[in-house]
């Protein structure tokens, strides 16, 4: 009798040994039948780790997204017989271009620059008479640059910032003196030298890419045409349009 107790009892501690044992690293018996605690907690687990990679892969699927951002603008302007029907357009639209005004056309169409700087396009300066900076004296371009930086201010109570140097050329001597900031083009279609609307689209859309600056002219109805066309292509493209200034800055 001594030796089956003796027994027992070793058999007993061995058993409360082991639950010791299984309880320390967490693991259940799950004596009372039904699923395994730790199946449940991998369950658990699982669940939680799934939350996690989806709000992870939401996260990046917002960055990777992201639109990509091109600008497009408008030189010669404002023009008493076309600005105002681009502006209906863009309006319609919800986009924001940047206009580079020849001081002349603003003098004669103050309501157009108005309503530019009041439907938040970028105004930007084009010389008051649209001249080639490099072949006059830096005196001259200065004047040209600063009448037409007076003649927007007489209107908007705001100075140019932005400077869109007719034909491409640029003196850097004059962006340090009169604090502008020249503006170029990456895309230039060539829209004044044709009227066939779909010939500018093309030529638009085959090139367009993220940050690129589309250069057009508000002055005629073809690029007026082909500009609306242009905005709803790239849009259903997936593009976000913005102001010169915001790629530049960016």
């Amino acid at each position: 009798m001594e030796k089956r107790e003796f027994r027992r009892v070793k058999v007993l501690c061995g058993l409360f040994y082991m639950f010791c044992l299984f309880n320390f690293l967490g693991i259940s018996l799950n004596l009372a039948g039904g699923r395994p605690q730790d199946e449940k907690v991998q369950r658990e687990q699982s669940v939680r780790e799934q939350g996690i990679k989806e709000t992870v892969d939401e996260n990046v699927f917002s960055v990777t997204e992201e639109a990509p951002k091109i600008a497009i603008t408008f030189d010669d302007g404002p023009s008493s017989h076309c600005t105002g029907r681009l502006l209906d357009g863009l309006k319609e639209r919800g986009v924001r271009a940047s206009f580079f005004l020849i001081g002349k056309n603003v003098k004669e169409n103050p309501d157009l620059v108005k309503r530019l700087y009041e439907e938040g396009h970028l105004i930007g300066n084009h010389t008051y008479n649209h001249v080639e900076i490099t072949r006059i004296s830096d005196e001259e371009a200065k004047k040209e640059i600063m009448d037409t930086d007076e003649a927007i201010y007489a209107i908007t109570g705001k100075h140019v910032e932005y400077m869109r140097p007719p034909f491409g050329l640029w003196q850097e001597e004059l962006e340090q003196e009169l604090n502008v900031m020249p503006v170029m083009w990456s895309i230039d279609p060539l829209d004044w030298t044709t009227k066939n609307v779909d010939e500018i689209v093309n030529k638009v859309v085959t090139e367009a890419g993220e940050n690129d600056i589309i250069l057009l002219h508000d002055c005629y109805d073809s690029s007026v045409d082909a500009a609306l066309r242009i905005i709803d292509i790239l849009k259903k493209k997936g593009f976000e349009f913005v102001t010169a200034d915001e790629l530049l800055m960016d």
